[in-house]
């Protein structure tokens, strides 16, 4: 069973994940104002994976007898100057996450909950690579410069990113049914 002060953070966790999810949404929106239909996929699939990863939190809590609470999800920004900001924002954001995570481990470590501090891991390791991601096109965008052709062939290659779901898929339907 979860802890009182254990299922409120994890809560409030579900709730940063479904904002990220609202906004990578927002930038894939922005992108494809701008015609930059690859750099909107790449977000859109970001947009998925946040919603995946708040489910299994979720998850978690139901699996621990917890209540999950829904709460609002505040307003996210709509526009960027370009999409180097957007990236840039995108990473710091995800390094904001991975402080979210880190500060979940700590509470689960401190309340001995070892169930969910194992739980946690996935999220540790899965934020390495979230940040690795957002920080790669950073570099990519910067050695494009303005050149407008290397834009469009960054385009194209983020244009070919798939959803991939986690491979345990009953942490996503109601009860372990098959989805």
């Amino acid at each position: 069973m979860l802890s009182k002060t254990m299922e409120k953070a994890i809560n409030k966790q579900i709730n940063a994940e479904l904002w990220s999810g609202y906004l990578y949404l927002s930038m894939a929106s922005y992108f494809e104002s701008i015609g930059l239909k690859g750099f909107a996929n790449w977000m859109w699939i970001q947009a998925r994976e946040e919603t995946t990863h708040a489910m299994r939190f979720y998850h978690h809590v139901v699996e621990r007898n917890g209540r999950v609470l829904i709460t609002a999800i505040d307003k996210v920004p709509t526009d960027w100057k370009s999409p180097l900001h957007a990236f840039e924002d995108t990473y710091k954001h995800e390094v904001k996450v991975t402080g979210l995570i880190n500060n979940l481990v700590n509470l689960a470590i401190s309340e001995k909950d070892h169930t969910t501090a194992n739980m946690l891991q996935w999220f540790v390791n899965e934020q390495v690579e979230e940040e690795s991601s957002a920080s790669e096109i950073i570099q990519k965008l910067k050695l494009i410069g303005k050149d407008t052709s290397g834009l469009f062939m960054l385009d194209k290659e983020l244009a070919v990113r798939i959803f991939t779901p986690p491979i345990d898929l009953t942490l996503y339907t109601p009860a372990g049914t098959a989805p």
